[in-house]
C-alpha cells in the first residue's frame, strides 16, 4: 500500500477487511464514516443510524466469513455503510437515484444482502429461516441478524425469539441499543462482563457444568440451570433473553472496535444455543449535527457537511401530511372524543402536531401495527373516536386486525393512510399501492381519497361523523394542489362523487390526488376534437353508482384513473358497471392503474407516474386506445 493512501481504498470486498489489525479497523471506520457523510449529503436519505453502526458494520465483515456467512439487517435503513464495504462504493452516490442503488437491502442487488428489507422486525425470523435452511443442508455457516431497539417494540421479533432456541443451536441476534433505552451507560467492567461470558473459558466450564448436571437427577439439574442463569443474570441483566432461550452477551460499546471484535470472534463458536449480544451504539455518532440534533438526524435530505444546514424545497402548497394533522386538531377542538394513535410515526405523520396540542389523546404504540389497529378497536367499542393514523404500506402489517378486529364487528376506527400512492426515493417497500384492494374488499368500509388538500379537510370532517363502520381515507406524500381549505370542513355525502367539467365523448372518472392530471388530460384530448368529462369520485366505497351509470351513458368511453394497483378502484367501477348492464351497450373502458410490477425509486415522483402511465399523457393515451384513435391521434407534444 503507498504512504498515505486510504485504507477504504483498498477494501474492495469484505475479505480485504480480515487481515487488518485493530488500530487498522479503527482506521477503516473512521475512513468509513466520513465517506457515508460525504455520500448522503449529495443522495439524502436515512442518516444516523447509519452513522451509528460503522464500527458494528466494520467488526461484522471483518470477523465472519460474509457472504458465506449470512447477516441479515433489520429495515435496512442502516447499510449504507454495508454497501460501501460490499463492493458498492462505485456505485454509491446513485443512492436512491433512478436507477440506482436501493436504500435498503436488496437481494438482487448483491450477494451480501441476503435478504431485502425495508419494513422493522423481520431481521430474527428471516435468519431463523437462514439457520433453519443450513442446518437442513448440513452446512456450518454462521447466521447473524443485526436488530435496532426500536424494531424491538415489534412483535414479530419475539415471535421469532421464542421459536428461535427449539429451531437452532446457531444463531447470533444482535440488538443495537442506540437510545440507551436497555441499559444502564456501560464502560470498562462491561467490556469486561461479556468478554468474560462469550470467551472460550466460561463456554467450556459452562459445557462441562452442563454435561455434570445432565447426570444429575431432575430437580438438581432444574436447581442447577436456573442458578447459572440467575448468577449471570444479575451481572449481565440478561435474565429476560434467557428465557426466551438465549445466550446473553452485553452490553457492550458498540463504537469500541477492541470490545466488539474478540466478542464476535467469542459468540461465532457457540453452538449450543442461539446467542444475543447487547451493542450500544450513539444513533449520529461522529458527525456533530447529527449528534446534537432530536432526531439525530433519522432522514436528511441534500445538505452542506460543514454545517449541516440541509436544502430545502420551494413549497407552493402545503404537505398533505401537515393539512392532515391541522385539521384533525380542529375537530379535535370540537369533539373531545377523538383521539389518535401512530405505530413509531409521530413525526412522519404529523401527529407530532397533534400531540403537542393534545398530548393525552395521542398513543404512540411503537413499531406494533397490529397493536394499534386492535389497540384502536377497543377504543372505537367503548365510544371513542380513534383514528388510527398509518402508513399504507405499514397498514398492511395489521391487516389481519382491520379484518377480524375493526370490519367484522363494525366498529368505526378512522383510518388515515398516509404515503398513498407512490413515494419517490423509498421504492416499492414503501409504496401505499394495495390499500384500496385490500379495504375494498371488506364488508361495510367507506373509503375515500381526496383529490386536493380541501377534499382531505372534507374528508376528516366526514370520518369524524361515521360512527356506525369503519372509515379510511388515503392521501400522498408531498404538497397539495394549492387551494383554499375551509376554516372548518363540512362532512361530504356517504357515496357520492362529483362533476368537475363537462364533455360528451369521453369520461374520465379519477379516485385521488390523480383528479388534477386527469383536467391536463382533457385539455390535451378536446385539442383533439374529443370532448371531455372530468369526475372527481371522492368514494372508492361505497361507489357512486349513479354517477358511474351516468357516465356510461353519456358517453362513449370512460376511463378511471387511480394511484393503487390493479384491483382497486377500476376493478370496483367495473364491477358495478357489469352488474347494471352498461357493458352490454358496448361502452369503451380503461382502468388506469399502477403497473402490475413493482416500480424502483425515483426521487422524481412525476417521473414514476409518468413511468406508471398515470400522467396527463398516459391518460390521453388510455383515452385514444379505447376510442381506437391511437393511429389517427395527433402527436401528443405538438
Amino acid at each position: 500500500m503507498k504512504p498515505n493512501t486510504p485504507l477504504l481504498d483498498t477494501v474492495k470486498s469484505p475479505a480485504d477487511t480480515r487481515g487488518l489489525s485493530i488500530p487498522e479497523l479503527r482506521q477503516l471506520a473512521d475512513e468509513l464514516r466520513a465517506e457515508t457523510i460525504d455520500v448522503v449529503s449529495v443522495t439524502g436519505g436515512h442518516f444516523g443510524s447509519g452513522l451509528g453502526v460503522v464500527e458494528l458494520t466494520v467488526a461484522l465483515h471483518h470477523v465472519f466469513e460474509t457472504p458465506r456467512d449470512i447477516v441479515v439487517w433489520d429495515v435496512g435503513h442502516q447499510v449504507y455503510p454495508h454497501k460501501i464495504l460490499t463492493g458498492r462504493r462505485d456505485r454509491i452516490r446513485t443512492l436512491r437515484q433512478a436507477g440506482g442503488l436501493s436504500g435498503f437491502t436488496k437481494r438482487a442487488e448483491s450477494e451480501y444482502d441476503p435478504f431485502g428489507a425495508a419494513h422493522a422486525g423481520t431481521s430474527i425470523s428471516a435468519a431463523l429461516g437462514f439457520a433453519a435452511a443450513r442446518d437442513q443442508r448440513g452446512d456450518n455457516n454462521k447466521v447473524v441478524a443485526v436488530i435496532g431497539d426500536g424494531s424491538m417494540s415489534s412483535g414479530m421479533a419475539y415471535e421469532a425469539m421464542n421459536n428461535a432456541a427449539e429451531t437452532t443451536g446457531q444463531l447470533i441476534v444482535i440488538l443495537n441499543d442506540n437510545d440507551m433505552s436497555i441499559a444502564p451507560p456501560v464502560g470498562g467492567m462491561s467490556a469486561y462482563l461479556a468478554g468474560l461470558v462469550s470467551g472460550g473459558a466460561y463456554q467450556s466450564m459452562r459445557k462441562f457444568g452442563k454435561k455434570v448436571a445432565g447426570h444429575l437427577p431432575r430437580p438438581f439439574h432444574d436447581m442447577a440451570r436456573k442458578a447459572e442463569e440467575y448468577a449471570r443474570g444479575m451481572v449481565t441483566g440478561g435474565t429476560f433473553f434467557e428465557e426466551m432461550g438465549f445466550h446473553y452477551v452485553g452490553p457492550i460499546d458498540g463504537h469500541n472496535l477492541e470490545h466488539l471484535v474478540p466478542v464476535l470472534k467469542n459468540v461465532r463458536e457457540i453452538d449450543d444455543k442461539p446467542v444475543l449480544i447487547h451493542v450500544v451504539t450513539q444513533k449520529g455518532k461522529g458527525y456533530a449535527p447529527a449528534e446534537s440534533a432530536a432526531d439525530k438526524l433519522h432522514a436528511v435530505v441534500k445538505f452542506d457537511v460543514v454545517s449541516g444546514t440541509q436544502q430545502k424545497a420551494q413549497s407552493n402548497a402545503p404537505q398533505y401530511t401537515k393539512v392532515f394533522a391541522n385539521e384533525l386538531i380542529k375537530q379535535a377542538e370540537r369533539d373531545p372524543k377523538i383521539v389518535a394513535i401512530n405505530a413509531a410515526m409521530p413525526s412522519g405523520t404529523g401527529l407530532d402536531i397533534f400531540g403537542a396540542k393534545f398530548p393525552h389523546r395521542t398513543f404512540d404504540v411503537g413499531i406494533a401495527e397490529q397493536h394499534a389497529v386492535t389497540f384502536a378497536a377497543g377504543m372505537a367499542a367503548d365510544g371513542m373516536k380513534p383514528f388510527a393514523v398509518i402508513y399504507s404500506t405499514f397498514l398492511q402489517r395489521g391487516y389481519d386486525q382491520v379484518v377480524h378486529d375493526v370490519a367484522i364487528q363494525g366498529l368505526p376506527v378512522r383510518f388515515a393512510m398516509d404515503r398513498a400512492g407512490l413515494v419517490g426515493a423509498d421504492g416499492p417497500t414503501h409504496a401505499g399501492s394495495f390499500d384500496i384492494g385490500y379495504l375494498g374488499q371488506l364488508p361495510g368500509f367507506v373509503i375515500m381519497g381526496p383529490s386536493d388538500e380541501a377534499e382531505l379537510a372534507h374528508m376528516i370532517s366526514t370520518a369524524v361523523q361515521i360512527d356506525d363502520r369503519p372509515s379510511a381515507f388515503r392521501y400522498p406524500r408531498g404538497e397539495g394542489v394549492g387551494v383554499q381549505i375551509p376554516d372548518f370542513a363540512e362532512p361530504l355525502e356517504i357515496g357520492k362523487g362529483r362533476i368537475v367539467r363537462e364533455g360528451s365523448t369521453v369520461a374520465i372518472l379519477s379516485f385521488g390526488t390523480r383528479l388534477q392530471e386527469s383536467l391536463k388530460a382533457a385539455e390535451m384530448l378536446a385539442a383533439r376534437g374529443f370532448s371531455t368529462t372530468v369526475a372527481d369520485a371522492r368514494f372508492a366505497k361505497p361507489l357512486d353508482v349513479d354517477l358511474i351509470l351516468r357516465l356510461a351513458r353519456e358517453h362513449e368511453a370512460l376511463i378511471t384513473v387511480e394511484e393503487g394497483a390493479v384491483g382497486g378502484f377500476g376493478a370496483f367501477v367495473l364491477h358495478a358497471l357489469a352488474e347494471h348492464g352498461a357493458l352490454d351497450r358496448g361502452l369503451k373502458v380503461r382502468t388506469l392503474t399502477l403497473p402490475d410490477y413493482f416500480q424502483d425509486q425515483d426521487p422524481k415522483m412525476d417521473a414514476m407516474y409518468a413511468q406508471a402511465g398515470l400522467d396527463a399523457e398516459g391518460i390521453v393515451r388510455g383515452a385514444l386506445s379505447a376510442l381506437g384513435a391511437n393511429k389517427a391521434a395527433k402527436p401528443l407534444r405538438a
